[in-house]
C-alpha cells in the first residue's frame, strides 16, 4: 500500500527506483536515530536532477504514514496490513506488485534483506543492484568468529545475493578487492560508489572571537555505543586529561558506559540520537572527532567530520586507515588507550595542527564525496542497466 500521496514513480518518464529497506528496518527507524534527511538526500537529488521516480519498500506498519510527507514525492510502501513480520517478508514481492512492476530497476539498501529484493527482481523480470556500505560476513566474523554459524549465514547470504546481482556497488575499493577474491565475480559487475557528505550542510565555520575556551579541549565522537566502536578504550584514554566528551547516538552498551564515566570521574555527555541537522552545530563547537573502532565500513560521521574541516583522529584499521592520510588529512593511531591517548594530546595542544589538518580534510571530502558527484555516480549505474 502507498503511504505517500504522490509518488514519482508513477509519472517519471525515464528511470523508476525501488529500494528495498534493509530487513526489519522502517522510515520509523530512520527517524529515531535522526538519519531521514541523511539517507534521502541522494533519492531528492536523483529526483530533481535526473527526473527519477523513487519509491522505498520498508517494514514498517502503518505508523511510516508518519514520515512519508517529508519525503518530496517518494513512494513509501510498507506493512500497511500489520501482517507478522516473517509472514510480511515472503509476501512482501506480492503485496507491492504494482510499484515493483513499474520499477526499471530494483536495489537494495544492504546486504540484509537483499535476498528478499533479488527474489522480487527476478519476479518481475528487472534488473538488481546490491548495494554493500559494509562487508556483512566480516562484520559477523569479527563479532562472532570465523568459525561460527552467522559467518557461515553471512557468506552463503553475500554469495547467492551477489552472483545473482547485475550489479555490486560497494564503498571502497578494498571492499571491492575482498569480494571479487571471495566470490569470483566478472570486475565489471562490482563498482565501487562511496558514501556522500552534504557539503554545504557540513562545512568549515569561522571561529568566533566569544566562542567559550573551553571548545579547545572538547572532543566529539558519533555513532553507535556498541562493542564496535571500543568507547571503554577511549574512556580510559581521556581519564585524567583535561578534556570533555560529546557522545552522539544511543546503544545497549550506554548504561555501563555511563557508569564508567560516573565512577571514573569522566566529563563526558551523552547526548543520544540527534536530527542529523544538528551535527554541524555540535562540530562547530568541538575541537576534535575521534573515532576510536575496531573496524568500520565506509564511516559516514567521519567524512561528515572532515567536511566541516575539523580536526580528525581514528585508529588504524579497516575502513578508517583508507580515509584518512595519517598527519595530512588527520590523525591515525593503533586502537589502544595509551596510542590514544598520545594523539588526542598531541591534536588538543597544537592548535595550528588542527587547523591544518581540518582545512586539508575538507579539501579531500570536496573531491571524492559531494553529494552531487555521487548522485551522478549512482545515476549513471543505474540508468546503465
Amino acid at each position: 500500500m502507498l503511504f505517500a500521496s504522490i509518488s514519482r514513480t508513477e509519472i517519471a518518464g525515464h528511470m523508476n527506483l525501488a529500494l528495498f529497506f534493509t530487513s526489519g528496518v522502517s522510515l520509523g527507524d530512520w527517524a529515531g536515530i535522526g538519519l531521514i534527511e541523511r539517507e534521502v538526500a541522494i533519492y531528492r537529488r536523483l529526483m530533481a536532477d535526473h527526473g527519477a521516480g523513487v519509491s522505498f519498500i520498508t517494514y514498517g506498519g502503518r505508523g511510516e504514514c508518519a514520515h512519508a510527507g517529508r519525503l518530496s514525492g517518494i513512494g513509501v510502501h510498507g506493512n500497511s496490513w500489520g501482517l507478522p513480520k516473517s509472514l510480511y517478508r515472503r509476501l512482501i514481492s506480492r503485496l507491492h506488485e504494482k510499484v515493483l512492476r513499474q520499477a526499471t530497476v530494483i536495489k537494495s539498501n544492504q546486504v540484509l534483506g537483499s535476498d528478499v529484493a533479488l527474489a522480487a527482481a527476478r519476479r518481475y523480470g528487472k534488473p538488481f543492484v546490491a548495494r554493500c556500505g559494509y562487508l556483512y560476513s566480516d562484520f559477523m566474523e569479527k563479532a562472532h568468529g570465523g568459525k561460527s554459524p552467522q559467518i557461515r549465514a553471512a557468506r552463503d547470504l553475500e554469495e547467492r545475493v551477489y552472483t545473482g546481482a547485475d550489479r555490486v556497488v560497494v564503498t571502497t575499493q578494498a571492499m571491492r578487492t575482498d569480494i571479487l577474491d571471495r566470490y569470483g565475480l566478472d570486475a565489471e559487475k562490482v563498482q565501487v560508489i562511496p558514501n556522500y557528505v552534504d557539503t554545504e550542510l557540513f562545512k568549515q565555520k569561522l571561529e568566533l572571537v566569544s566562542e567559550p575556551s573551553a571548545k579547545a579541549r572538547r572532543i566529539c565522537f558519533v555513532g553507535r555505543l556498541a562493542e564496535q566502536k571500543n568507547l571503554f578504550t577511549l574512556f580510559d584514554a581521556i581519564k585524567g586529561l583535561d578534556v570533555e566528551l560529546l557522545l552522539v547516538g544511543d546503544g545497549h552498551l550506554r548504561t555501563m558506559l555511563e557508569a564508567k564515566a560516573k565512577d571514573e570521574g569522566l566529563d563526558v555527555h551523552f547526548l543520544g540520537n540527534v536530527p542529523h541537522g544538528d551535527l554541524p552545530d555540535i562540530f562547530a563547537k568541538s575541537s576534535l572527532f575521534v573515532l576510536p573502532s575496531r573496524y568500520e565500513g565506509h564511516p559516514k560521521a567521519l567524512i561528515e567530520a572532515m567536511a566541516s574541516g575539523l580536526a580528525v583522529i581514528g585508529t588504524d584499521v579497516p575502513g578508517i586507515g583508507d580515509l584518512i592520510e595519517h598527519s595530512r588529512t588527520g590523525v591515525l593511531c593503533p586502537p589502544t588507550k595509551e596510542s590514544l591517548r598520545e594523539a588526542i594530546q598531541t591534536v588538543l595542544d597544537d592548535a595550528p595542527l588542527r587547523e591544518r589538518l581540518g582545512r586539508a580534510a575538507r579539501e579531500y571530502v570536496l573531491e571524492h564525496f559531494t553529494l552531487g558527484k555521487i548522485a551522478r555516480a549512482e545515476y549513471a549505474l543505474l540508468a546503465a542497466l
